[in-house]
């Protein structure tokens, strides 16, 4: 079926629409912008629904056929928990100061929503690059101190697209098509791609932007940044390149590479950061598992992630902004004075902890249960560790820490009513979806029979979490990090790499002056030697006789005369 959008229709497309709110905020203020606040994300999510299943009408574009938009379960699903977080992550904001990381945020979402729905390369391109510039953007509006983190983040996304612009180019050249479809890695274009989608979903070894740019961010703006960029990457990948094998293996080592780096951290925001990563392992591995169960799993945990990851840099962002501080060191005790941020957070660190009754739980399960049944026991045994150490720094470690270890004697309180609103929305979401598993299980691309509360499944998951808290208790003495910034990839491009640029600078400096001084000596040479035979003394400056000149001349002729007739 092809949907009826041509000419003014295509206005109709939920991301235009969000970025057309985007805009038409930047100049409202007070009960007027809230509304715009509330309404744009509400109007994008019943289009998503309301409009037919199926491609919309092809735009003709320099010989291509462009489908910007073409409803599935998977586009429907995805952009339905983008227009949520939008929605929230806006609520969460209405408090921000800058009154431009809103609007700039909501035409981030728009972004995301559009390569949700895009058909074609062409249309996704245009979609993926406008969010680069606009993530960098709202990185940006942390402050002052934000300005590194975001010059690093826009360089290694403009890399990205490099590479994915150049793969699609040459995708198109072999193929003649701009239809996104099934991949294989068999040709230079198409690893290309795969590099391209694999920068935005942070795969190791080039994660390390999201750990540094997402806390550079305001308490606002890294709610956003954390729900779009990498889960659209996730949605790309399972519709180009699911089943891919080189996926499982990036998926285990981002997984374990994240999990270690959490348990080192001291900042919360960073410590949700690279939970964030984590968990975008999890998808990875189960994308290149590539069957129905698999493909379910990686989409229910992406969506479920969205929720709850937004909860989560809610929680730490209240804690922020509400105290000014956001090192685990100098926080704990704050449940009695946040008591409604310390329950939202609560949920978020159960989701992500993979507790039932949470989102977390049931988008989990399936994960595992596809990664059990395609037989890899080294994927299964590495999953099933991801879990345990995602139990350990952010199911217990960092709501202990920060909410009911020893009390810091900080001076707090829950934040504003809008904020707190937001958190519950949240909240409420995560909890809804794993009390209805099957009618969440229902929107997933393929029909999902799967019980995740048999008893074999509780029962492990209540193991696992049990002798995880049991081992924080015992260890959370040493868990407990120090007070510094922890480099890993990054240690390449923000300590050896101005290192190596300042010592090579120098050389060339100190070559350039060499050069320059013996330049200025040699031409001096060439002047005392002009001077001294055409100077006033010189010899080629003396009266010479008229018979000398004759005969200096006879001699110059015969020369001639002589290599002439030779």
């Amino acid at each position: 079926m092809t949907v009826s959008l041509a000419g003014p229709g295509y206005l109709l497309l939920p991301g235009f629409v969000m970025m057309v709110c985007g805009l038409a905020m930047l100049p409202l203020r007070g009960v007027a912008r809230a509304a715009m606040v509330i309404a744009g994300p509400l109007v994008v999510l019943a289009l998503v629904w309301l409009l037919p299943e199926g491609p919309s009408q092809p735009v003709a574009w320099l010989g291509y056929q462009l489908v910007p938009f073409d409803s599935d379960p998977l586009a429907r699903l995805f952009a339905s928990a983008f227009a949520v977080v939008a929605l929230a992550a806006g609520l969460f904001a209405i408090r921000q100061e800058r009154r431009t990381e809103s609007p700039v945020a909501y035409l981030y979402a728009g972004g995301a929503i559009g390569v949700a729905f895009a058909a074609d390369f062409l249309t996704l391109f245009v979609f993926w690059e406008a969010m680069a510039v606009l993530a960098a953007v709202i990185v940006w509006m942390g402050g002052p101190k934000a300005r590194g983190a975001g010059q690093r983040y826009i360089v290694i996304h403009l890399l990205g697209g490099v590479l994915l612009m150049a793969g699609i180019a040459g995708h198109v050249a072999a193929t003649g098509t701009v239809a996104i479809g099934p991949l294989t890695l068999d040709s230079p274009a198409t690893w290309l791609i795969l590099l391209g989608f694999l920068v935005n979903v942070a795969a190791w070894p080039i994660s390390a932007w999201l750990p540094d740019a997402y806390p550079a961010a305001s308490w606002s703006g890294t709610v956003f940044l954390s729900a779009f960029t990498t889960k659209a990457a996730v949605l790309a990948l399972i519709r180009t390149f699911a089943g891919a094998d080189i996926l499982v293996v990036a998926g285990l080592a981002t997984i374990v590479y994240a999990s270690l780096y959490a348990a080192r951290e001291s900042n919360i925001r960073r410590i949700v950061a690279y939970s964030l990563v984590a968990q975008l392992g999890f998808m990875l591995t189960a994308t290149g598992v590539g069957s129905d169960l698999a493909i379910n799993g990686a989409a229910a945990h992406a969506v479920a992630g969205i929720i709850y990851q937004a909860l989560l840099f809610m929680g730490a962002g209240a804690v922020f902004y509400v105290t000014g501080k956001q090192d685990c060191g100098d926080l704990g005790g704050l449940y009695r004075a946040m008591p409604v941020t310390t329950v939202c957070t609560l949920v978020g660190a159960l989701s992500i902890a993979a507790f039932p009754l949470t989102s977390g739980y049931v988008a989990k399960a399936l994960i595992s249960d596809s990664i059990a049944a395609s037989g890899g026991a080294v994927a299964w045994f590495v999953v099933t560790a991801g879990s345990a150490a995602a139990v350990l720094h952010a199911g217990w470690r960092l709501p202990w820490t920060v909410f009911f270890g020893r009390d810091a004697g900080v001076a707090a309180s829950d934040p504003p009513v809008s904020m707190q609103w937001a958190m519950v929305l949240l909240a409420v979401v995560s909890v809804a979806i794993g009390l209805f598993p099957s009618a969440f299980y229902s929107l997933l691309p393929t029909p999902a029979g799967e019980n995740p509360y048999s008893f074999s499944h509780v029962v492990a998951q209540l193991q696992l979490l049990v002798f995880a808290g049991l081992g924080f208790m015992a260890l959370r003495r040493w868990l407990t990090p120090a007070h510094t910034t922890t480099l890993d990839v990054d240690w390449l491009w923000r300590w050896l790499g101005p290192r190596v640029y300042r010592r090579l600078d120098g050389g060339s400096a100190r070559a350039r002056e060499t050069i320059v001084q013996r330049g200025y000596q040699g031409a001096e040479r060439i002047i005392r030697t002009i001077y001294r035979h055409h100077g006033p003394r010189g010899v080629l400056a003396r009266a010479w006789p008229t018979g000398s000149m004759a005969l200096w001349a006879v001699f110059l002729l015969g020369a001639y005369l002589v290599f002439y007739y030779l």
